[in-house]
C-alpha cells in the first residue's frame, strides 16, 4: 500500500522553499504592480480635478475680462475726484491714489484723464470682485486708445512706494508691455496663454491670460489678468514640478469644449514620469512631472513596514534552504553525485584515446565500454575467434581490418572472468606519425645548421670589416706620410658608415621580428628621394667605372604619403648590391606606376653582372644563410635580401629577384604608396614653361630620360635631327664634347650634380632630375641678364659694320669698336681656335653658296654663331642670324651680301688683332 505521508527528502525540501520563496516574490511583485498603480491613477486624477478648476477660473475670467471691455470706457475728467490723486513716480509712471479698498493702479506712460478715468472704474469693479480673495491677483490694460498700460493689482503698492521707484519694477512693467504689444501684433491669436511663473516677493505661481480686442483706426487693445495657482495646487504634489503648456490645438473661446478628442496621459520621459491632463476649453495642458527616483522614495517610504517584512521572510527562507541542502544532505546523494562525476570523467579519457578500447562481457555479449575508434572497428571485429587467437599467442596478434593493419591486445579481467579488455593499435597510422617525427627531427636540425651557418656568416661579415677598421687605425697611429694620413681617414670614415649600418640593419631586423616597427606615414618626394639616393651611390658606380642609367616615368611633381625611410632604406641596399655584383657594365634603375593597381609603385634595378647563385638567393627567406659577393671595393651583405622582402611586406608589397649566370640580376620592389597629385590651377605655369630645348643626343635612352624630365618641367624639346634651320632654342643639351653652343648643357653619367666649366659651359649628370633642373635654370637666368645688358646698347656697330663693308669712309669708329673685340677675343682661351677654325668655315661658306648646298651652308652658319656667341661677339653673331633668315627665305643675293660681310668682318678682327 502507498504511504500517505510526503517523504522528506532534500528535493522535496528544496521545492517547497522554493515554492514559498516564488510566492513571497510574486505577492510583493503584485502588491507593489497595483499600489504604483494606484498611485499614478490618483496622480492622474488629481491633476484632471485641478485641470478643471483651472478651466473654471480661466471661463470665469474670460467672462471678467468681455465685462470690462464692454461695459468700461474712460470719459474725459473736468477735474479729478477730491478722494483721487495721481502721483508720478517716474517720467513714465503714475500711481493712482484713491481711497483704499482692495486694489491699487498704476498707469505707466502717457495718458490723459480719460485713461485716469477707466483706471478708476476698472479698479472699482475689481474691488468688488476681488475683495474676499486672499492671493495676489493683477490685471494689465493697454489701452489702444493711447497705448499706455494700467496695472490693477491686490497687492498693496502704496506701502512699498520706495520699491516702486526701483528699476526693476519698471523692467517688469515695460516687459509686459512689450509681450502684449507682441499679442496685439498677432492678428491670428485672439486669446494667448503664459507659461507658469513665479512669483518674485512669494513662493506663489501664477499665469497670465491675455485677450486681444481690434478696434478698427486704433491699437488693439490687449486685456491680461494673473491668474494665481498656489490655491488649486494640492498640498501632496510639489508645486515646482507643475507646467502649463499650450499644445498644436488652438481653442478660443466661442469654441465648442473639448471632451472626447482631448484625454489626460501618462508618459516616461528621461528619468520622470509625466502626467498631462489638457483643459476642456482652452488651448493648454497642465503636466506634472515626478522623478522616478522620487516616487519609489514615496512608494517605499508609504509601504516601509510591508516590504521589510517580506524581505526578511525571503532572507529566512533563503537562509533555511542553504543551510538544508548543504548540512542535511543524505550521504547516498554526494556519492551518487562523485559517482557520476568520476563515470564521465573516465568517459572522456577513453574518448579521448589514440588507441581502440573495448570491453566486451562474452556471458551477456555485450559492450561495456568502448570508444569512438572501437566502435567503428566492432561491425568488422570476430570478437570470439579474436580471444581464442590471443589467448594462443600471449594475449597479442595482427590483423587486417578494411585493408589497414592493427595490433590488437587482449586482457582478461580478474574481477569477471568473462569480461575481456581489447585494445587496438593502428599499425600505419603508428608507422605515419614516426615518419612525421622523423621529418620533423630533420627539419630541426636543418634549422640547427641554418642557424650555425647563418652565425658563420654573420661572424665573417662582421669580422672583415672590423679587421679592416683596427688596421686602418693601427696605420694612423705608425708614422705615415702626411700625404698619405686624409687618404687614410677619408677610407677609415667609409669603413665605420660600413659597420655602423650593418649594425643598424641588425636592429631593424630584430625591431621587425619583434613587431616593433611600424611604417610612418608622411609626405614626400620621391623624386628628389632618387637623386638623394643616387648621388651616395655614384661614388661607388664611378669607382668601379659603372654607368647608371636612371628611368624615372612617373611625374617628378606629385608627391607620395609614405614611409620615406623605409623605401630609401630598400632601394638603396638593393642598389648596393648590384654594384657589387656587376663589374662591367651599367645599373638601371627604374620607377613606374601599376596599371591595375593606382597605389602600387613598381621600381626595377637591373644589372648586367655576373648574376647570383640559387645559394645567394637562398638569402631571400633567412638572413646570412650563404656567403654573399665580395669585390676588390666592398662586399654584399647576407642581411640585404631579406631585410628588404621584410620591409616591403611592412609596406604593403613583395620583393621578387630573378637573376641569371653571367647575364645579370633583376629585382623587382613593389610597395603601396598613396600619391598626393598637385591640383592644377588655372594661371599655374611651370618652372620651365615657355624654354625651349635643342637635344643633340647620341643615346636614344639619354635622350629619353632628358625628354621625360624637361617636359614634365613644361619645357619644349626638339632634336636636332629633326630641327628646321631656323628654328630658335635657349639652351643645348648634348652628350659630346664636341658640340658646344653659347648656352650647352653636356651630359653625363659621373658627374656629382653638375659643375660649370666656362660660363655659358656646364657639365650635368643627367640621372640625377634635380641637378638637371638647377643646371638649365641657371643657363636661363645668365641668358635674361645678358639679354637685358644687350637692350641698353646701342645698335651702331652693326651700321658701321655695314658701311666698311661698302667702302664708306667712316672707318676710324668702327676701327675702335673693332679693338675692343680684338682684346676681348685675345684674352679669351679661345683665341687660336678662333683663328684656327673660323677661316676655314668663312671658306666653307663661300664654296657651298657657289654650290648652292643651302643645307650644309646653314649648319656652318649656326656653328659659326655659335663660336661668336661663345666668345661674346656680338655683331658676328647678328651677322649669322641674318644670313639664316635670308637661307630661310631663299633670297641668293641677300646670302652672298652677307656672307661678305662676315668675311670683311672676320679679317679685320684677325688684321687688327696681328
Amino acid at each position: 500500500m502507498a504511504s500517505k505521508y510526503l517523504s522528506l527528502t532534500s528535493t522535496n525540501i528544496t521545492r517547497f522553499f522554493l515554492i514559498f520563496i516564488l510566492l513571497l516574490v510574486m505577492g510583493l511583485g503584485l502588491y507593489g504592480y497595483n499600489y504604483t498603480n494606484a498611485y499614478l491613477n490618483d496622480k492622474l486624477r488629481t491633476l484632471q480635478t485641478t485641470a478643471e478648476q483651472l478651466q473654471k477660473r480661466i471661463d470665469n475670467y474670460r467672462y471678467l475680462t468681455y465685462q470690462i471691455y464692454d461695459n468700461f470706457t474712460g470719459q474725459p475728467l473736468a477735474q479729478i475726484p477730491a478722494n483721487v490723486q495721481e502721483v508720478k513716480l517716474r517720467q513714465d509712471m503714475f500711481f493712482v491714489a484713491k481711497a483704499h479698498k482692495k486694489t491699487d493702479a498704476v498707469i505707466y506712460g502717457t495718458h490723459d484723464a480719460a485713461t485716469l478715468d477707466l483706471a478708476l472704474k476698472i479698479s472699482a469693479f475689481l474691488d468688488n470682485q476681488w475683495g474676499a480673495k486672499t492671493l495676489p491677483y493683477s490685471m494689465y490694460y493697454l489701452n489702444g486708445q493711447d497705448n499706455s498700460l494700467m496695472l490693477i493689482t491686490t497687492q498693496t503698492l502704496q506701502q512699498q512706494d520706495s520699491r516702486l521707484k526701483e528699476s526693476y519694477f519698471a523692467s517688469a512693467l515695460q516687459s509686459r508691455r512689450t509681450e502684449m504689444l507682441q499679442q496685439a501684433n498677432t492678428l491670428d491669436e485672439r486669446e494667448s496663454y503664459s507659461n507658469l511663473r513665479k512669483s518674485r516677493n512669494s513662493s506663489d505661481y501664477f499665469f497670465s491670460l491675455r485677450t486681444t480686442f481690434n478696434n478698427p483706426g486704433n491699437l488693439a487693445t490687449v486685456i491680461a489678468f494673473d491668474l494665481p495657482m498656489s490655491d488649486l495646487i494640492p498640498p501632496t504634489m510639489a508645486r515646482d514640478n507643475f507646467q502649463l503648456t499650450n499644445n498644436n490645438d488652438t481653442v478660443n473661446e466661442g469654441d465648442a469644449p473639448q471632451t472626447a478628442s482631448v484625454s489626460s496621459s501618462l508618459s516616461f520621459q528621461g528619468g520622470s514620469v509625466y502626467f498631462s491632463a489638457p483643459l476642456s476649453n482652452s488651448p493648454l495642458n497642465l503636466t506634472y512631472r515626478v522623478p522616478l527616483f522620487s516616487m519609489v522614495v514615496d512608494l517605499s517610504h508609504n509601504n516601509f513596514w510591508l516590504i521589510l517584512t517580506n524581505l526578511v521572510l525571503l532572507g529566512m527562507a533563503l537562509t533555511g534552504l542553504y543551510f538544508i541542502r548543504h548540512q542535511y544532505l543524505r550521504p547516498s546523494e554526494n556519492m551518487a553525485e562523485q559517482l557520476q562525476t568520476q563515470q564521465a570523467l573516465n568517459q572522456e579519457i577513453i574518448s579521448n584515446l589514440s588507441v581502440g578500447l573495448l570491453i566486451y562481457n562474452f556471458s551477456s555479449h555485450s559492450v561495456v565500454v568502448s570508444n569512438k575508434i572501437a566502435d567503428q572497428l566492432l561491425p568488422h571485429l570476430s570478437l570470439n575467434k579474436i580471444a581464442n587467437m590471443a589467448e594462443e599467442n600471449h594475449g597479442m596478434i595482427q590483423a587486417t581490418i578494411n585493408n589497414e593493419v592493427y595490433e590488437i591486445r587482449m586482457i582478461r579481467s580478474q574481477i569477471s572472468p568473462e569480461t575481456f579488455l581489447f585494445m587496438m593499435h593502428d599499425q600505419d597510422k603508428e608507422a605515419m606519425v614516426s615518419k612525421t617525427l622523423q621529418q620533423a627531427r630533420r627539419e630541426y636540425e636543418k634549422n640547427l645548421q641554418a642557424r650555425k651557418l647563418m652565425l658563420h656568416n654573420l661572424g665573417i661579415e662582421l669580422n672583415q670589416p672590423l679587421i679592416d677598421l683596427h688596421d686602418l687605425a693601427q696605420q694612423l697611429t705608425i708614422d705615415t706620410a702626411e700625404e698619405d694620413r686624409p687618404q687614410l681617414a677619408q677610407t677609415l670614415l667609409i669603413e665605420s658608415k660600413n659597420v655602423l649600418t650593418l649594425v643598424d640593419n641588425i636592429t631593424l631586423l630584430t625591431r621587425l621580428e619583434t613587431q616593433d616597427w611600424q611604417p610612418t606615414q608622411e609626405e614626400y618626394s620621391l623624386s628628389s628621394l632618387i637623386d638623394e639616393m643616387l648621388l651616395q651611390a655614384l661614388p661607388k658606380i664611378n669607382q668601379k667605372g659603372l654607368m647608371l642609367i636612371n628611368h624615372f616615368e612617373l611625374n617628378p611633381l606629385n608627391n607620395y604619403v609614405g614611409d620615406r625611410q623605409a623605401v630609401k632604406k630598400i632601394l638603396s641596399l638593393l642598389l648596393d648590391y648590384a654594384i657589387v655584383s656587376t663589374s662591367l657594365g651599367k645599373v638601371t634603375l627604374s620607377c613606374e606606376q601599376d596599371a591595375e593597381h593606382p597605389g602600387m609603385l613598381i621600381f626595377h634595378i637591373t644589372d648586367t653582372g655576373s648574376g647570383l647563385s640559387k645559394e645567394e638567393l637562398s638569402n631571400l627567406n633567412y638572413p646570412f644563410l650563404s656567403q654573399t659577393l665580395v669585390d676588390r671595393f666592398n662586399h654584399g651583405s647576407g642581411l640585404t635580401f631579406y631585410l628588404c622582402n621584410q620591409l616591403c611586406k611592412k609596406l604593403g608589397g613583395q620583393l621578387e629577384i630573378r637573376s641569371k649566370m653571367d647575364i645579370g640580376t633583376r629585382y623587382t620592389v613593389r610597395i603601396k604608396q598613396s600619391v598626393q597629385t598637385p591640383e592644377p590651377a588655372a594661371n599655374d605655369e611651370k618652372l620651365l614653361d615657355d624654354v625651349t630645348l635643342l637635344l643633340d643626343i647620341t643615346a636614344d635612352e639619354v635622350r629619353g630620360i632628358v625628354t621625360t624630365v624637361m617636359n614634365a618641367y613644361g619645357a619644349l624639346c626638339i632634336v636636332a635631327d629633326e630641327r628646321q634651320p631656323t628654328r630658335e632654342y635657349d639652351v643645348l643639351l648634348t652628350d659630346n664634347p664636341q658640340n658646344s653652343d653659347r648656352y650647352t648643357l653636356l651630359l653625363t653619367s659621373d658627374e656629382n650634380g653638375f659643375q660649370k666649366l666656362e660660363k655659358h659651359y656646364i657639365r650635368v649628370n643627367y640621372n640625377i632630375s634635380s641637378a638637371l633642373i638647377d643646371a638649365t635654370l641657371l643657363l636661363i637666368e645668365q641668358q635674361l641678364l645678358e639679354e637685358a645688358e644687350q637692350e641698353t646698347e646701342s645698335f651702331s656697330l652693326e651700321h658701321s659694320t655695314d658701311d666698311s663693308a661698302n667702302g664708306n669712309s667712316d672707318a676710324g669708329t668702327g676701327n675702335d669698336e673693332i679693338e675692343g673685340y680684338v682684346k676681348q677675343l685675345r684674352s679669351s682661351d679661345y683665341y687660336q681656335l678662333f683663328v684656327d677654325t673660323v677661316p676655314e668655315d668663312i671658306e666653307k661658306l663661300y664654296n657651298e653658296n657657289q654650290r648652292r648646298d643651302f643645307t650644309s651652308l646653314s649648319q656652318t652658319a649656326h656653328r659659326l654663331k655659335g663660336v661668336f656667341a661663345m666668345l661674346n661677339i656680338i655683331p658676328g653673331k647678328q651677322m649669322c642670324e641674318k644670313l639664316e633668315q635670308h637661307l630661310a627665305k631663299g633670297e641668293v643675293l641677300m646670302i652672298s651680301d652677307n656672307i661678305n660681310q662676315i668675311d670683311s668682318f672676320v679679317s679685320r678682327l684677325l688684321q687688327q688683332g696681328s
